[in-house]
């Protein structure tokens, strides 16, 4: 009598796996510049509020950026 036959593992996967794959793939890539960015706002948000004394709202606000450019890029005498 002879044994039945096995595969050997190497099956193809299924769609479902494959888009899976993909999904966690595109989330372990996508993961730390997302947590880069809010890292980088809530720095912004506390570091303006707490240790300047000033709104949060105005972190957002293209002004305060201007302002912070010309000041730092200022010619000086």
């Amino acid at each position: 009598m002879k044994a039945p036959s096995r595969s050997n593992g190497k099956s193809k996967p299924s769609a479902g796996r494959i888009v899976a794959q993909v999904v966690w793939m595109s989330f372990k890539l996508l993961i730390i510049p997302v947590l880069c960015i809010a890292a980088l706002i809530v720095g912004l948000a506390i570091g303006f509020s707490v240790l300047g004394d000033r709104p949060v709202s105005e972190v957002f606000d293209i002004k305060t950026w201007k302002h912070m450019y010309d000041l730092v890029f200022a010619d000086g005498a």
